[in-house]
Formats: C-alpha cells, sequence, structure tokens
C-alpha cells in the first residue's frame, strides 16, 4: 500500500511539474515580448532530463529494488517535500513574471527584494529548495540511490552551468 501512495504521490509532484511549465512559458512570452533575452539554451535540457529522471527514478527504485517505507525516515522527509513545495510556489510567488524555468533577462527589470529573496545572504533559494526536495522526495521511499545520484549531477549542473550562466546573464544585465 504504501508503495500506491508514494507512487501517487511522485505522479502528483509531475503533475505539479506540468503546471509550473504552463507558468513558465506565459512567463517567458511576457519577457520576450519584452525584449528579453535567453542565455544557457545549451544546459537547458540537461535540466528537463535530470527533473524528469529523479520522477521516474524515484518510482524505478523503490518498485524494482523493492525499497521499504521506514517512518522514521519516511514521514520526516514527506514533510520536508511538501514545504519545498510551498517553497517553489513562494519564490514563483516572490519572483513574479520574472520566474521562469529558463534564463530570460528583460533589460530594465528590477532586482527582487521580497520573499525569499529579501535575504542577500540567500543566494539563489530556489536552487536551494530543488536540491533539498532532490533528496527529501526520493528518501520518502527509501529510494537513497536516487536521491545520491540526482544530487551530485544536480550540483554539477547547477554549479557548473546554471548559476554561472544566471549570474553572468545577471552581471550583464546591470552594466547595461
Amino acid at each position: 500500500m504504501s508503495v500506491i501512495l508514494y507512487v501517487g504521490l511522485v505522479l502528483l509532484t509531475g503533475v505539479e511539474r506540468l503546471i509550473e511549465l504552463v507558468i513558465s512559458k506565459r512567463h517567458a512570452a511576457r519577457a520576450f515580448a519584452r525584449g528579453g533575452v535567453e542565455h544557457g539554451l545549451r544546459h537547458f535540457p540537461a535540466m528537463v532530463v535530470l527533473h524528469t529522471g529523479l520522477l521516474l527514478a524515484c518510482i524505478a527504485e523503490v518498485v524494482l529494488l523493492d525499497r521499504p517505507f521506514l517512518g522514521a525516515l519516511g514521514w520526516p522527509m514527506l514533510v520536508i517535500a511538501l514545504l519545498c513545495q510551498a517553497g517553489r510556489y513562494w519564490v514563483i510567488w516572490a519572483l513574479g513574471e520574472q520566474w521562469n524555468t529558463r534564463v530570460i533577462v528583460v533589460p530594465g527589470a528590477t532586482r527582487v527584494t521580497r520573499g525569499p529573496y529579501r535575504w542577500p545572504w540567500l543566494r539563489h533559494p530556489n536552487y536551494w529548495i530543488v536540491a533539498i526536495e532532490g533528496i527529501a522526495l526520493p528518501l520518502v521511499h527509501s529510494a537513497w540511490i536516487t536521491a545520491l545520484v540526482f544530487t551530485v549531477l544536480n550540483a554539477i549542473l547547477l554549479l557548473g552551468f546554471r548559476i554561472p550562466t544566471e549570474n553572468r546573464a545577471l552581471a550583464a544585465l546591470r552594466e547595461n
């Protein structure tokens, strides 16, 4: 029974991601209409594969490797995963139309200073949320291999490509 509930949780997470993509497409269209410029086109497909792979691997590891639900681990991880969902929508709310799954910079856009972006010491709060969720969601049902592999690949992608791309794009915007 716990496997069925877990698969349902992961599938609901997938539906939530599809909703985010609809929001993202709407925001992207508006950003481009205001002269937005996209950066990081080459690494974006890898992000899509990694995040889709996370959801598929969560299910595959639990089903194929018969991972148990361990209440002492699973319940706290479920709470953390759900808090991450709330955090994702806090970020989307805070960034408003500037939120996007892509790196699109609109000339003249101002720095967001509300929500989690009000704290200058908290750099890239959305990516912290994603990183935590990438550990918590698999561990809800003891899928530790998925949690480990996603965390390593996500760190490589974020630290090696995504965050430097965003930082360069935002720095170039400030220079103009």
